[in-house]
């Protein structure tokens, strides 16, 4: 075959077809993509939705758009209870940030004694921490609430902040220790020539390259203490003690009127905290996800 044929009307027509296969092909993948990001974002929008339409609107209406906007579902939550909300977004930033040093700082030196330190039965106690990985929160539940009434915990913050600050987080372990073990060895022995412990060593070395890692457990630790109704729910009985999750659960009440318009823009509100960690920290949240557990 020659040259010609290759370069004639033929070989023209092939690729003029294969072009437009890819166009559509394009442009269904968009309208799936589109339209399943609709489906995915439409309760949220529904909800903000609800949040500034007026109450006899909330159930009744059939477009997103309200037909007048009012911000007395917001007035009426953030005020209509015993308790302010402002309380209960206090109370949830505290347990969140306490929570983020603790596991922070315990799992990540855990991981580091995992990844790089020499002891008896490490591999024995790793694999058993893992093994924790697989009970089930419910499972535990029950001794660990007879050991903190015992303690005197109970109504208090500490059931929910306590077992952070001693590396009970495996997941987290495990993610850390993932990354470490990307981190070359090398330096650990060139800070011990230079007269590092190993304290230092975890200090000065591995916390600064771990950044990203580091960031990320913060934001999963931050997400999963913020967004958690179960453990405040069994430990928490004061209202003044109340987190976000257990005040949006006070605008329901099964025996009496409940108030939805303030139950869906308080929870408006209390999604955004989570949407603007997301936004500041989205860089080193891929980053630390992508990295741990490979080798640089």
């Amino acid at each position: 075959m020659t040259s010609d044929a290759l370069t004639g009307p033929d070989h023209h027509a092939i690729q003029a077809r294969k072009l437009a296969r890819r166009r559509v092909l394009s442009i269904v993948s968009h309208v799936v993509l589109i339209a399943a990001s609709i489906g995915m974002l439409y309760p949220l929008l529904w909800m903000l939705s609800a949040a500034f339409r007026p109450e006899n609107e909330i159930f009744s209406a059939t477009s997103l758009l309200p037909s007048s906007v009012s911000l007395d579902a917001f007035l009426r939550g953030w005020k209509g209870l015993q308790v302010s909300f402002a309380t209960f977004f206090a109370n949830s930033f505290v347990i969140s940030i306490l929570s983020v040093i603790g596991n922070l700082g315990a799992c990540s030196i855990t991981a580091y004694a995992f990844a790089r330190l020499q002891f008896a039965g490490r591999r024995f106690w790793f694999a058993l921490m893992l093994g924790t990985l697989m009970l089930p929160y419910q499972v535990t539940l029950i001794p660990q609430y007879v050991m903190f009434l015992h303690l005197g915990w109970v109504n208090t913050f500490l059931p929910l902040v306590v077992p952070k600050f001693l590396a009970a987080d495996s997941f987290f372990i495990f993610l850390m220790v993932q990354f470490f073990r990307g981190i070359p060895r090398e330096l650990d022995e060139a800070a011990l020539i230079d007269g590092c412990s190993r304290f230092q060593i975890y200090w000065r070395i591995m916390l600064p390259l771990s950044v990203p890692v580091l960031v990320t457990a913060g934001i999963f630790t931050f997400i999963f203490t913020w967004d958690d109704f179960f453990a405040p729910l069994i430990y928490l009985n004061d209202m003044q003690q109340y987190t976000v999750t257990l005040g949006l659960r006070t605008f329901v009440d099964s025996s009496a009127e409940s108030d939805w318009g303030g139950l869906f823009a308080m929870s408006s509100l209390s999604l955004v905290p989570i949407f603007l960690i997301f936004l500041f920290f989205q860089r080193l949240l891929i980053e630390g996800i992508a990295t741990s557990g490979m080798k640089r």
